[in-house]
């Protein structure tokens, strides 16, 4: 597996020996376990940003999802009790065109959490073998060279090695730092989830398949979080720390600025739109839209027959 991943090794060693080479040079000690731990936020930052583009691709899927359920609900109730193999092709075929037509995806909500899989597990195996350069003698596969690998291997933050996990040390720094950011990383990704769910959601999908799913993932990630999370090293965590903040945050603005149509959210920023002056006001509206289809009288043209009859 980590030999799968030497291409995505190699560019993290990149992003996290240029980020704890630039904070050297500002001053910062080379061998603390702060400057590591800044390194491994930079390397989320770059990470997350460079993955926007299918975040806003997510976020534009899940709308059309959302928007979909009603149509989805017909279709249900339409093939529902028929189990014959015939009906269940039909359903199966009417389901994907109707996906492809609303351009929606019922996975676009695990999309990036996937695409961060590698990367995740590659910073594990970056870090794991940086963990254990001291007995082997072994570097990185890419800038992260025996010297600085051994470096990362002594760091601490708070007392607490960054290589060590909450099931694999004797030390009460290990087992206090593990677990605070064990909370934090259950709690950030539940406040994100519920984040959508609470502001986004179009009150008529509330009871649909997709949004019972979203229930259920709202329960079962912060779950697997905090399950997972005893078994990684605190530097590893970091970086998942770091991921879920900038998720919170870029749901925020998202919510904010793109809402649902129909959701909470939604009518929250026409609010705010209306109060700034930004939005037609109702009533203006429906005038408009009388006056759009109010025909015009058309002016018929005086024949000259009627206009010499006229000078008599």
């Amino acid at each position: 597996m980590p030999d799968l991943l030497w291409p995505i090794k190699w560019v993290i060693e990149f992003i996290l020996v240029t980020f704890h080479s630039l904070f050297t040079v500002i001053g910062m000690d080379p061998a603390q376990g702060i400057t590591w731990v800044l390194s491994i936020v930079g390397l989320t930052v770059i990470v997350r940003a460079a993955l926007i583009p299918i975040f806003v691709k997510q976020i534009k899927s899940q709308r059309n999802m959302m928007l979909a359920q009603p149509e989805i609900a017909k279709l249900q109730k339409k093939y529902k009790g028929k189990t014959d193999r015939e009906s269940r092709e039909k359903f199966a075929k009417e389901q994907m065109e109707l996906y492809k037509r609303t351009g929606s995806n019922p996975l676009s909500s695990c999309l990036p959490l996937l695409i961060q899989m590698p990367i995740f597990s590659s910073l594990f195996f970056v870090l794991n073998d940086a963990q254990h350069s001291i007995k082997t003698g072994h570097a990185g596969v890419g800038l992260l060279n025996l010297d600085l690998a051994q470096l990362f291997a002594k760091a601490d933050l708070f007392g607490a090695p960054l290589k060590d996990t909450f099931l694999s040390s004797n030390l009460l720094e290990v087992k206090i730092l593990a677990a605070v950011m064990i909370l934090v990383m259950t709690a950030s990704q539940f406040i994100t989830q519920k984040q959508i769910m609470a502001k986004n959601q179009n009150p008529d999908t509330a009871n649909s398949q997709y949004m019972q799913t979203q229930k259920i993932m709202l329960v079962l990630f912060p779950i697997i979080f905090a399950i997972s999370g005893i078994s990684f090293p605190i530097g590893v965590m970091f970086y998942w720390l770091a991921s879920n903040f900038w998720t919170m945050g870029q749901q925020f603005v998202v919510i904010r600025n793109m809402p649902t149509p129909g959701s909470r959210a939604h009518h929250e920023r026409e609010a705010r739109l209306a109060k700034k002056g930004k939005l037609p006001k109702k009533t203006e509206a429906i005038e408009a839209e009388i006056v759009e289809e109010t025909p015009r009288q058309r002016t018929q043209p005086t024949g000259k027959a009627r206009a010499k009859k006229g000078k008599k």
